[in-house]
């Protein structure tokens, strides 16, 4: 059976050739391409090479040559319709059927091309006729140079509803061919044909051969339009064709890069501008096809999407079609332009440098759905948190490769961390040490109003924290993984030396980021941030004592915890009424007692210029059944 160049062209670009070779080859990455040990002779030194841009391997030392089908029959000893069907199953695709008019319909195909490309060349000379004078101003007004006009053969249909018709009729092409390429429309009222572009600006629209299968029509009057496109043919499909596909693929690929803007006008001005690897969707949405076209020819294609909700919207449905096929280096970045402005503006207002800076700015993908998911997001109860959360589950399950997936996780998991610590600092005047007003207080306030100065002997000569906050640093060591249960009661504490007050609020931020740690993975990422010298004071010279807590409190260690907490919190001689309240607490945590405690402690705040107390020191905020 003879299959299609069309149908194979699309096979060979729905399958990965690095992919297909790797399961018999140890490929490793080099530069552009991938290299291993040629499976067809002996060698030590590889000379085997794999290109997934151009979908072909070849080896230096026998010259073994082909595409992903002739590497299947090679190794496998497949004949072609056999390594073709194999592939085409792993693709998704169904097999053509035998069909006795093949040749029929591929005269066809090579008639309604003919068609396609007369009238290319006809809107090409209206557009430079005297009908056309009124689209070439437009042309001007827009930017638009002669060589721009020419090389993306620009042309124009004139008013008239059987204008074209007419001229096409009399270059020898039949009625039932333009109606079958979508040049002419039926009307049932009338029952005839008329021209269905009219007093439009006339785009070409290429296969990836280049060969023109559709026309893109911009409105110069009048019409309930602005833009429109070819309806489905034999030859076009809007959802398996991007504009300016075959002129920008080999820049796209040397750049290793290619630019998704949103209409013609954007491509061509893009291209002027400098940027020949630019293609665009034609009046729809990305899809699965068009991302795999993308990919084919860079690993993170660029969408530059116009600076309003509309192209803000675009972007996400990308973004989450995206999902289900991202894998290890595949993905894509999203170029905001300012609100109100598209690609072709920018360039004629600020120039080619302006353009490049957004598209150098440009998000990942992550960020993208990552502003999505908080966007209006409250995280003030633990209920809103815990939903956010699920929703940050449900976005990354529909991620198909296991290890994208479990990257996505954990990298979502550590910015929710950020967040509520960005919160909690917020709250509590952690994030600087000069905050001042309503609830806040400056270092040096901290110093003086943390109750009994018992000073610690200077660790190692430099530290000067009193002994319960180096206690509390010290357990916190010992036992990491209670940095993320305890979060809410850990964050508010501030510490009187410097030092001490950064290295605190490193662990924190580690710990809580990576639930799980034990002290020496936790040491090991406080040396990375440059936490090395405060941590040898407290883990070096004083690692007895943590090697005490840690013994001292191995069989309870959430317990011994809260036991250091209240005893920090003993230290401040707030009064007795508050020590009842936290004695009570401590003894029967109930939402009842809770707020108690809460509002003594506002009230001791307030009377002392202290810290806002909204964070529950011991944990959560109970539940109604006052169930811990």
């Amino acid at each position: 059976m003879a299959l299609s160049a069309d149908f194979l062209d699309e096979l060979k670009a729905r399958t990965s050739i690095a992919e297909v070779v790797g399961r018999k080859v140890a490929l490793r990455r080099a530069g552009r391409e991938h290299s291993g040990l040629c499976p067809f002779h002996n060698e030590k030194t590889p000379s085997f090479t794999v290109s997934e841009e151009k979908g072909f391997f070849h080896c230096f030392g026998c010259g073994a040559h082909g595409s992903v089908i002739d590497f299947l029959m090679r190794t496998e000893g497949l004949a072609f319709p056999e390594a073709v069907e194999r592939l085409a199953s792993e693709a998704g695709m169904t097999m053509p059927r035998p069909d006795p008019g093949q040749k029929q319909a591929a005269d066809q195909r090579n008639r309604l091309s003919a068609v396609m490309e007369t009238a290319t060349g006809w809107f090409q000379a209206q557009l430079q006729a005297s009908v056309g004078a009124g689209a070439r101003d437009y042309l001007a007004a827009r930017g638009r140079t002669d060589k721009a006009i020419a090389d993306f053969k620009i042309g124009y249909a004139p008013p008239g509803s059987a204008t074209m018709k007419a001229a096409m009729l009399e270059r020898g092409h039949s009625e039932a061919d333009l109606l079958e390429v979508g040049l002419l429309a039926h009307s049932e009222d009338r029952n005839e044909t008329y021209d269905r572009f009219r007093n439009r600006l006339m785009f070409p629209i290429a296969d990836r051969q280049g060969t023109v299968i559709a026309f893109g029509g911009r409105a110069l009057g009048e019409a309930r339009a602005k833009y429109l496109n070819s309806p489905a043919t034999p030859l076009f499909d809007k959802g398996r064709v991007l504009y300016n596909f075959a002129r920008a693929r080999p820049s796209a690929l040397e750049r290793r890069s290619v630019i998704v803007a949103e209409g013609y006008m954007d491509v061509i001005a893009l291209a002027e501008a400098g940027f020949d690897h630019v293609v665009a969707p034609l009046g729809t949405a990305i899809t699965e096809h068009h991302l795999g076209l993308l990919w084919r020819m860079a690993a993170e294609p660029v969408l530059c999407l116009d600076g309003d909700n509309a192209g803000w919207r675009a972007g996400l449905r990308a973004a989450e079609r995206a999902l289900a096929d991202l894998k290890p280096g595949r993905s894509l970045r999203f170029a905001l332009l300012p609100e109100g402005v598209d690609p072709d503006d920018l360039v004629r207002q600020s120039g080619a440098t302006a353009m490049q800076e957004v598209i150098d700015q440009a998000l990942p993908l992550s960020e993208l759905l990552w502003r999505q998911l908080g966007q209006g997001r409250a995280l003030a109860t633990p209920e809103d948190k815990a939903a956010w959360e699920a929703d940050i589950g449900k976005l990354t399950a529909r991620i198909g490769d296991e290890t994208v997936r479990s990257h996505y996780q954990r990298h979502y998991r550590d910015r929710l961390w950020q967040a509520l610590g960005a919160q909690r600092r917020g709250r509590t005047g952690r994030s600087g040490a000069t905050q001042t007003g309503p609830g806040r207080r400056r270092r040096s306030d901290t110093a003086a109003s943390t109750g009994p100065t018992v000073r610690a002997k200077n660790v190692a000569g430099q530290l000067t924290g009193n002994n319960r906050e180096l206690s509390i640093l010290r357990f916190v060591l010992a036992f990491p993984h209670l940095v993320e249960p305890h979060l809410e009661a850990l964050a508010p504490l501030i510490f009187k030396d410097p030092q001490l007050d950064r290295l605190w609020d490193a662990v924190l931020e580690i710990a809580a980021r990576r639930p799980g740690l034990d002290f020496d993975a936790l040491r090991a990422q406080l040396i990375e941030t440059g936490h090395a010298g405060a941590l040898e004071l407290i883990a070096g010279a004083d690692a007895k004592k943590l090697e005490l807590t840690r013994q001292a409190n191995r069989e309870s260690p959430a317990a011994g915890l809260r036991q250091t907490l209240e005893r920090y919190f003993r230290d401040l001689d707030l009064g007795p009424e508050l020590l009842n309240a936290e004695s009570t607490l401590a003894d029967n945590y109930t939402r009842e007692t809770w707020a108690r405690f809460q509002g003594v402690l506002r009230e001791k705040s307030d009377a002392q210029d202290m810290d806002s107390a909204e964070p529950d020191r011991f944990g959560e905020e109970p539940k109604a059944d006052g169930a811990v």
